[in-house]
């Protein structure tokens, strides 16, 4: 399990006092309101933890204030950095959810144990989220995550199971 999870990307400055425009990356841009911290993960390899101080909403961007940095030559530099946060500041999830982060490697096996392949993505869709998963022979499959055919997720084993649906593989 990961310890951290990405919350947005920074797009680019806004404004001469500090201000970033923040991509969300977060399945509730909202939570820029109630973060406090967050931590900078620079080009250079460096993790700088910032205090937010503000975060305001302008079409698809947050446009964030930290309190350590107050001119625009200060946050240039940190275009294209993402953000991230503690496990402990993330979202609570309601029973039977997973982050993304924590699904991403697990093996997928078919209900009678054997390794169909590791999911390599989730795909957010309207009406359900779609697992990708690479197959043991390279190709990508689409598992839709849906009861009838996520028969289970443990994360403390690294499994998914599922029901090899008639034309799914």
């Amino acid at each position: 399990m990961t310890d951290r999870f990405q919350v947005g990307v920074v797009a680019s400055t806004h404004g001469l006092h500090g201000e970033v425009n923040v991509f969300p990356t977060t399945e509730d841009p909202n939570r820029f309101k109630k973060l406090k911290k967050v931590t900078l993960h620079t080009s250079r390899g460096e993790e700088i933890l910032l205090d937010v101080q503000s975060a305001k909403f302008s079409k698809k961007f947050v446009i964030v204030k930290f309190k350590q940095f107050n001119t625009i030559e200060e946050v240039e530099r940190f275009r294209g950095c993402e953000l991230t946060i503690d496990r402990k500041d993330a979202l609570k999830l309601s029973p039977g959810e997973f982050y993304v982060a924590d699904l991403i490697g697990l093996d997928i096996t078919d209900e009678d144990g054997n390794k169909l392949g590791v999911l390599s993505d989730v795909l957010q869709t309207g009406a359900n989220d779609v697992y990708e998963m690479t197959h043991l022979d390279g190709e990508k499959v689409y598992i839709p995550a849906i009861k009838d055919c996520v028969k289970e997720i443990d994360i403390d084993n690294k499994k998914i199971v599922i029901h090899v649906m008639e034309g799914l593989l």
